[in-house]
């Protein structure tokens, strides 16, 4: 990591704004603005650029509900960082954004008061500074000072607040301050765990509960989430071959799926293959899923696929190759125009139709009519809960509350796909969360009330020979610490007569 722009030797400490500011760390000086106070004045001392660019970026997220990997990027290339300035600028985002909850409990000790009462400036100021202290190897004397600077650069009024808070923090290390405020894993181990491997007590909850209540294993899908995930391109079949690409890009095939390389690095959507779309960016368990729908065996035709949640495209992408080589064609079915656009894109030169419709349409729409398809896929809207990994502001995002709905739109989309698929097709139901009820519930429910015969097909011989820990079947889960994927579900079901 760059420590380039660290100084050493400014303490940041300012009695005149620690007596000027209120306890929410406002400048309270008469003619001040705050909304504005300080940016872009040249009497502010500059916080270094990577700092200042990993602000920006989790201030656009809490702030804009903006997604950081959507944003960072843009801000990287306003500020000219590269290299290791860059490299920094995203470990202090996204490692800020993955372990807020426990960076807010420890800051609302150091502060005396909820994070929810300091100002949203100063607040995401100090969630970076805490992470530098806790969390990486950065001196404690250059996290506070260049912290401090940025306070002052956001938030004026704050710095000495924002000094004195951060040199609480750094009394004492990660582990005592978790021994601290952490309840005790004897009585209660799914809160431990939560403030300890920052995730809310919801998800640790579902987690332990998908893993069968194994906290072990619990602790060490946590530890997994917490870890910066690779990246994973696909190799689309007919036009790229995996172990060319991988030599070409500095990668590795991948373990399990025959599409898949990993990277080490650097910007993949830069790749001349990825330009020219021989492959895409999909992580690994995305392409096992799609996969398998394509492997499981149908009696009868095999010539009419349907995507029918197909945006962004990646799972369209891949069972288009595929279905090039089968002599297929495939329907791609997403609702949001915005999205079908990106799906057009991601299928270009493949024999793939583009619908921006509701899949929920089928044998309403003469685009989808009931019994029309010999294979569909139903990657289902979800809480995303399996991609924390790649996603790490949707861990605070997310709410139970969210699962009703969401619960109720993949029941009927999954009806939907049944309604679709012709007897003796197969349907494969998948998402990126290990949710029980997103998962299990979901699909033993829409096939009870489809109202067509359905059986489940084991969909653990539809995965590479070999791959460990895929449970009893019928249906699989996938995960982060036993498989290296997201944690995506896939059940098969075939239509009957």
């Amino acid at each position: 990591m760059s420590t380039s722009s660290e100084n050493p030797t400014r303490s940041g400490s300012d009695p005149a704004n620690r007596t000027r500011s209120d306890d929410r760390g406002r400048d309270t000086r008469p003619g001040r603005d705050r909304a504005g106070a300080g940016r872009g004045r040249s009497a502010a001392p500059p916080a270094d650029l990577a700092r200042k660019a990993a602000y920006e970026a989790v201030a656009a997220v809490h702030r804009d509900d903006a997604y950081a990997n959507l944003v960072l990027s843009g801000i990287l290339r306003d500020f000219r960082l590269h290299g290791r300035d860059a490299a920094f600028a995203t470990e202090l985002t996204y490692g800020t954004l993955r372990v807020r909850g426990t960076l807010d409990a420890i800051l609302t000790k150091a502060a005396g008061r909820e994070v929810a009462r300091i100002d949203p400036q100063p607040r995401d100021a100090l969630r970076i500074g805490a992470y530098q202290l806790l969390y990486t190897r950065v001196p404690a004397h250059a996290a506070v000072s260049a912290t401090v600077d940025l306070v002052r650069a956001v938030a004026p009024g704050a710095s000495g607040f924002a000094n004195a808070v951060l040199r609480e923090v750094a009394g004492k290390d990660l582990d005592t301050w978790i021994a601290e405020l952490a309840p005790p894993y004897e009585t209660d181990p799914i809160g431990h765990l939560a403030l300890a491997y920052s995730h809310p007590e919801w998800i640790v909850r579902a987690f332990s509960e998908a893993l069968g209540g194994d906290l072990a294993e619990t602790r060490r899908l946590l530890i997994e989430d917490n870890e910066r995930p690779p990246v994973h391109l696909c190799a689309r079949p007919g036009r790229a071959d995996p172990v060319e690409l991988a030599e070409a890009v500095g990668g590795a095939p991948g373990a399990f799926s025959p599409y898949a390389v990993y990277l080490a690095g650097g910007a993949p959507g830069d790749l001349p293959a990825v330009t020219d779309g021989r492959a895409h960016v999909q992580d690994e368990g995305s392409q096992l899923v799609a996969t398998a729908l394509a492997t499981a065996p149908v009696e009868g035709s095999d010539s009419r696929w349907l995507d029918l949640c197909a945006g962004p495209g990646g799972k369209a992408g891949l069972l288009g190759s595929l279905a090039v080589e089968r002599g297929a064609t495939l329907t791609a079915v997403e609702v949001a125009e915005h999205r079908a656009r990106l799906v057009s894109q991601a299928v270009r030169g493949l024999p793939v139709t583009v619908l921006a419709t509701d899949g929920r349409t089928v044998g309403a729409d003469s685009d989808l009519p009931a019994g029309g398809f010999d294979r569909v896929l139903v990657d289902a809207p979800c809480t995303g809960l399996g991609s924390l990994r790649r996603r790490p502001e949707s861990r605070w995002r997310r709410q139970p509350s969210d699962l009703p709905p969401l619960t109720r739109l993949q029941r009927e989309l999954l009806a939907a796909a049944l309604r679709a698929v012709r007897p003796g097709g197969v349907v494969a139901y998948v998402t990126c969360s290990p949710h029980v009820v997103e998962t299990h519930v979901t699909v033993t429910e829409a096939a009870r009330r489809s109202g067509v015969p359905v059986d489940f097909v084991d969909a653990r011989p539809l995965l590479p020979a070999g791959m460990p820990g895929l449970g009893d079947g019928p249906t699989v889960q996938l995960w982060p610490h036993r498989h290296g994927t997201d944690a995506m579900f896939l059940a098969v079901l075939r239509r009957g007569e």
